[in-house]
């Protein structure tokens, strides 16, 4: 072969590189990648292509650099004490049905909770950001949820008790504040205008490491998970992680889009199925919160699901749309409307209805009390309905409120010992603490511990303590017998 040949050969070679988008070229037996070699313009090859083939289905690496720098000092960490949990996602897994695997599986995230053995005080962490420069925070219910003392630390290494303002668990919204002025904000977005497929970047504080930066995309819009009907979920795949709950979601604008909230989990980490809170709805339940210390809710009575082809087909609908009605509440707003199971909800108020998860978010904004218009198909004929909106009623602690449950200053749930555990230990009176919150636990009071004097004064029964408490000042000091022994313990009353 001679040398032209060659050369002609080594030349044709690069030029089909270049226009194959190839990340080496071969030239007299050297590779050159893309890292060590200066790119070969692909615009003196592609001069002559077509503009819309040039431009269609582009896409460009993504630099959140300058979000973070901007943002990230209004996002903080938020550490928390409260007491352990009962029926925590660990007790769930264990009662879960083997057989329904998807509610086991999305947990919430935080926070990241360190729980020793027995009923003992919990110390966790979470995110969260602040949305008005005199201390105003938003976050998680559920990072807030239980706790007795919240601290937030700034990126500037400031720390301040925080006071909680306002919690609704249906929504996983929390307000707190701390006593700060002239703090850094972050910018309130548009959740509604987000897209499948846009980059988004999450910041947070997983497994404490404060002021974390995770980016990904927007996966899908509107996801309904097990037990959150009011929410319609962000899902994205940007990796979120115990700690990172409470913390803002962004878009490319630097805007807050999403509060992360929830994930997809099999081992209790990150596995690419991250769910955040659209700021929409949670801007709506902090603006209740700030104005009435709790969030009102509209209320048909009604079960919906999904549509899907068969069920739009069985329906006498064109396509799969709507909420399909399977069982109205007996009594409730939409029974008295007239709605009756087998209706697919079209519309409620003007407003469409494409799928099930859409009619709780509605009608949770209407107006308790207000009249609204119902469109639904039943039988394969289009009808209007006027429903009048109930209120729906706040969720209670699973707990709920019963005698075992600590109550009062204190926060001890007590009982009097039987005569027979009165000759066994050699007292008269005493209550023994069946469960511990609040200040009674942050002292140290424990299970188990019996209650035998209160500042001196010799406890007998339940109602003398809560007269000994409602009397005393800020601080008590317990006589308490645990074990073999007994010891005094100081108590700072809220």
């Amino acid at each position: 072969m001679n040398r032209r040949t060659l050369f002609v050969r080594n030349t044709l070679a690069v030029l089909v590189a270049a226009v194959a988008g190839g990340s080496y070229v071969y030239f007299h037996g050297v590779d050159f990648t893309s890292v060590n070699a200066a790119p070969i313009p692909l615009t003196s090859v592609a001069a002559n292509a077509p503009a819309a083939a040039v431009n269609v289905g582009l896409a460009t690496p993504t630099d959140f650099s300058s979000i973070v720098e901007r943002a990230g000092p209004a996002v903080v960490n938020i550490s928390v004490t409260g007491k352990a949990q009962r029926g925590s996602n660990a007790d769930q897994a264990d009662n879960a049905d083997p057989n329904d695997p998807l509610p086991d599986f999305f947990k919430r995230f935080g926070p990241q909770f360190q729980q020793p053995r027995g009923p003992q005080i919990t110390h966790g962490l979470g995110s969260g950001f602040i949305i008005s420069g005199d201390g105003l925070i938003l976050t998680n219910a559920h990072v807030v949820d239980g706790a007795q003392e919240v601290t937030v630390k700034l990126t500037d290494r400031r720390e301040f008790k925080a006071k909680v303002l306002g919690s609704d668990k249906q929504s996983d919204i929390a307000v707190i504040r701390i006593a700060a002025k002239d703090l850094p904000t972050v910018q309130i977005g548009n959740s509604s205008l987000l897209k499948v497929g846009e980059p988004v970047l999450a910041i947070g504080s997983p497994y404490g490491f404060d002021n974390t930066a995770t980016a990904g995309i927007v996966s899908a819009k509107s996801r309904s998970l097990p037990d959150d009907n009011y929410v319609p979920f962000i899902q994205t795949d940007v990796a979120v992680n115990p700690g990172n709950s409470g913390g803002p979601l962004f878009n490319l604008k630097g805007q807050v889009v999403g509060i992360n909230s929830q994930i997809y989990t099999q081992t209790g980490g990150y596995q690419g199925l991250s769910f955040s809170i659209p700021i929409d709805v949670a801007m709506k339940v902090e603006q209740q919160l700030l104005q009435h210390g709790k969030v009102t809710r509209g209320r048909l009575g009604v079960s919906v699901q999904e549509v899907n082809q068969a069920l739009a087909e069985s329906f006498g609908l064109s396509k799969s749309e709507g909420a399909l009605v399977s069982s109205v509440e007996k009594g409730s707003p939409a029974e008295k409307a007239g709605v009756q199971p087998g209706d697919v909800i079209l519309g409620f108020n003007g407003q469409r209805i494409d799928h099930s998860v859409d009619l709780p978010t509605v009608v949770a904004d209407a107006v308790p009390g207000s009249a609204e218009k119902l469109d639904i198909m039943r039988n394969g004929t289009s009808k209007s309905l006027t429903v009048v909106v109930g209120e729906m009623k706040p969720v209670k602690d699973a707990a709920g409120n019963g005698s075992g449950e600590p109550q009062g200053r204190l926060g001890l749930a007590v009982r009097p010992l039987d005569k027979d555990e009165q000759q066994q230990i050699g007292v008269r009176g005493g209550l023994l603490v069946e469960n511990v919150d609040g200040p009674a636990a942050v002292a140290g009071i424990e299970s188990g511990d019996v209650i035998l004097s209160l500042n001196g004064t010799a406890v007998t029964g339940v109602e003398q303590l809560r007269n000994l408490v409602s009397k005393a000042g800020k601080n008590v000091a317990l006589l308490v017998e645990r074990g073999d022994e007994k010891i005094f313990v100081p108590v700072y009353l809220n």
